[in-house]
């Protein structure tokens, strides 16, 4: 009998053990977790939504986003011929923007990710010899120099979703330069801020355009640029381009909409241009 109540005795204590830890256990638990990591430092690795947003743009998107933003600028008369006055501020009010696109000088300059001021004429050369290599630019196109050369940054934004934006390195020859020989020179091209290829193009050149092949070179630009193949394009204005010797060329992307590059040459000034905007 006495057994019995011992062994009734022993399983009443456990169950009043269970119990007791059931009431205090998790609380005591919970404070032996707080004292482990009270002022202790912790890194933890999280995935902002946005982030980078900018860099997933294909190739053909930041194309056709940059040809908006430069034919913005190119609308007198227009809402959208007001951007350019945004380039004097320090910085752009979105909800002031009447455009659906903008094209503005950079006051924040690159990002870690971009090319700096300092590198942008080592990398423009690099590109150019890629070019030239590609039979894309005259061999006789010289490198730039910072003495002889401006550079500015610019951001193509379309201001609807701010994320979607471009940024370009603008180099220029500079204006105390413009009435030495310029033969063999770049005048003008916009290079792409985050990779270095070089979008658009104005150079001197020693080369006729009957000598040119704007087919081999429109198709070589776009494999430079990772763009999809290029379609011929024939333009409902052929009085849009200031000389007889062009062609146009369009390009899809991934929403359906089209970017028209035109290869062509003024003749007299033997100027040879690559450009996407009308």
């Amino acid at each position: 009998m006495r057994q019995n109540r011992g062994k009734v005795a022993v399983m009443l204590a456990a169950a009043g053990l269970v119990i007791i830890f059931a009431m205090w256990g998790p609380e005591m638990l919970a404070g032996y977790r707080d004292n482990a990591t009270l002022n202790q430092v912790t890194v933890e690795t999280v995935e902002t939504s946005g982030e980078g947003y900018r860099y997933t743009m294909s190739s053909n998107e930041k194309l056709y986003l940059l040809s908006k933003c430069l034919n913005s600028q190119n609308q007198p008369g227009s809402e959208r011929s007001r951007l350019v006055t945004l380039q004097n501020e320090e910085e752009v009010n979105y909800e002031e923007i009447t455009g659906a696109y903008a094209f503005v000088v950079n006051r924040q300059g690159p990002s870690e990710k971009e090319i700096t001021e300092e590198d942008i004429f080592r990398i423009c050369n690099e590109e150019i010899q890629k070019l030239r290599e590609r039979g894309v630019l005259p061999d006789e196109v010289k490198e730039v120099t910072s003495s002889a050369y401006n550079v500015e940054l610019y951001s193509a934004i379309d201001v609807l979703e701010p994320r979607n934006n471009v940024a370009v390195w603008k180099v220029s020859l500079a204006t105390g330069k413009q009435n030495a020989d310029k033969s063999g020179k770049l005048l003008d091209a916009y290079i792409d801020a985050d990779t270095g290829k070089i979008y658009e193009f104005y150079v001197r050149t020693d080369t006729f355009w009957n000598e040119m092949e704007p087919d081999a070179m429109v198709a070589s630009w776009a494999e430079y640029m990772a763009l999809s193949e290029p379609e011929p394009y024939e333009s409902e204005n052929p009085l849009l381009e200031n000389t007889p010797f062009f062609a146009k060329y369009r390009f899809e992307d991934s929403e359906d909409e089209s970017t028209v590059v035109t290869v062509g040459f003024y003749e007299g000034i033997n100027e040879l241009y690559l450009k996407i905007t009308k």
